[in-house]
């Protein structure tokens, strides 16, 4: 089967259409990667803002957590996500099974320090709440990048 995709300058170029090939309409991988983050990052730096507003307090040890925090740790392991994909995709055997799994897993392992630090149970349930956030914004967008098997 396959499809046309038609380009303004390029004229129409014949796809074939199966399940891990992509088209020209589609994002290299730097960009939906660089969106993920960006996203996800924006994402949980709101929702922090909106539980501090509502009274949250974001503190560990009574210390506060700052909403840049969530910023930058968000990008940081957001971007090690994109580069494990990155990885996978071209050593391993079903890159999208395996970047599902091993995300899946490293989401729950980021919500352990959640349950054990030093904070009311509010600010746990945000933390908790932000992961969650982050790990539902990039992990769908950046699977969808990854082809099923490449052997």
């Amino acid at each position: 089967m396959t499809s046309n995709v038609t380009s303004s300058s390029l004229g129409t170029a014949q796809v074939p259409m199966t399940g891990d090939t992509t088209t020209a309409r589609t994002l290299p991988m730097w960009r939906t990667g660089l969106f993920a983050c960006v996203a996800a990052a924006v994402a949980t730096t709101v929702a922090a803002a909106v539980a501090r507003g509502a009274g949250v307090p974001l503190k560990i040890d009574g210390e506060a957590i700052p909403l840049l925090g969530f910023t930058q740790l968000t990008l940081l392991f957001s971007a090690i996500g994109v580069l494990l994909a990155v990885a996978l995709r071209r050593w391993a055997a079903s890159p999208k099974r395996m970047f599902l799994t091993v995300t899946i897993a490293l989401t729950a392992l980021s919500i352990v320090p959640d349950l054990l630090i030093s904070a009311t149970v509010s600010t746990r349930l945000t933390l908790i709440a932000t992961h969650l956030t982050a790990a539902l914004i990039v992990i769908p967008l950046v699977a969808g990048r990854l082809p099923v098997r490449t052997r």
